[in-house]
């Protein structure tokens, strides 16, 4: 299934007219002057995952329709991968393989370019995850990644608590890094590997932790009084959260710099199109851009 967009252009930097809400800034550096959240499309089930690669291609995930979908640089919207065991977050590796929570699958797997399957982690302790939701890729190659349970798939949750869990670069090794945590949801990680964000649906507070040498992790503050799903850092350690209709933009420090209105309760963002600098807003049914001065906080596939 193949859809065509009208204007890459408007698609990939936000530059045109907008279809949706604008942005308001209490600091218009992070936001290009006189960008406008775009909507690229709607019509989807429940939207998630998005993760750009090196090529300027925007993965992302459609979770109710049971698909994976590209948008590419000349706006091309295709499914690559149907069904994907309702997947939800999504990252690269370095060999620029995708990396896939399977939720109704209870397992990660990762996808090459050719269209190659590969299960990475599908038990802990001799049973099913209960629905890997979200991951982060640290530098060394190493996998965190989130496992609450939420509608897929249905039934009752196999383990015996929503955990955060490390996997290690050969995949030889899980571990619960975090057993405390309800509903562990979005995650992300500094890009010198120190730092850990992991934010609590039903708690709705994001918590930072230090990543220890053993990979465990330590020193939990709280780090933002507001909910999340997905999340995402731009090259200034300025994390965003998604929530109740907004993108938030919080400095290292904690201090909210911007909010960023969405026509749609927003359920992750990430960074592609030209050198980086979009942002993208996936949001229940619609995908959506904007135009910033920074991009993600690591270059595409750079470890």
């Amino acid at each position: 299934m193949l859809t065509r967009l009208s204007s890459p252009l408007c698609v990939l930097t936000g530059i045109c007219l907008s279809l949706s809400a604008t942005a308001w800034s209490q600091n218009s550096r992070l936001i290009r002057a006189g960008a406008e959240v775009i909507e690229i499309q709607t019509g989807f089930g429940f939207l998630e995952g998005p993760v750009a690669d090196d090529r300027g291609n925007l993965f992302f995930t459609d979770i109710d329709n049971n698909r994976i979908h590209r948008l590419d640089q000349q706006g091309t919207i295709a499914v690559i991968y149907e069904p994907s065991n309702h997947a939800n977050g999504l990252a690269l590796d370095w060999n620029g393989e995708l990396l896939i929570c399977e939720q109704s699958g209870q397992r990660l797997t990762s996808l090459d370019g050719q269209g190659n399957l590969k299960v990475l982690v599908e038990a802990h302790d001799g049973e099913p995850f209960n629905s890997p939701n979200d991951l982060w890729l640290h530098r060394n190659g190493s996998i965190y990644f989130t496992d609450p349970r939420y509608r897929y798939p249905a039934g009752e949750p196999s383990q015996p608590g929503e955990y955060v869990y490390y996997l290690s670069p050969d995949r030889h090794t899980l571990m619960p890094v975090l057993t405390d945590l309800p509903k562990p949801n979005g995650i992300v990680g500094t890009e010198d590997g120190a730092q850990l964000y992991v934010a609590s649906t039903e708690l709705q507070k994001v918590f930072r932790y230090d990543i220890n040498k053993d990979f465990t992790l330590s020193n939990r503050i709280e780090f933002a009084d507001q909910g999340s799903d997905g999340m995402t850092l731009d090259e200034r350690g300025n994390l965003y959260l998604t929530w109740a209709g907004k993108v938030s933009i919080y400095s290292p420090a904690g201090e909210l710099l911007e909010e960023i209105t969405v026509p749609q309760n927003p359920a992750n963002v990430g960074f592609g199109g030209p050198n980086g600098r979009t942002l993208f807003i996936t949001a229940r049914s619609g995908l959506y851009s904007l135009w910033m001065n920074v991009a993600s906080s690591r270059g595409f596939l750079d470890p």
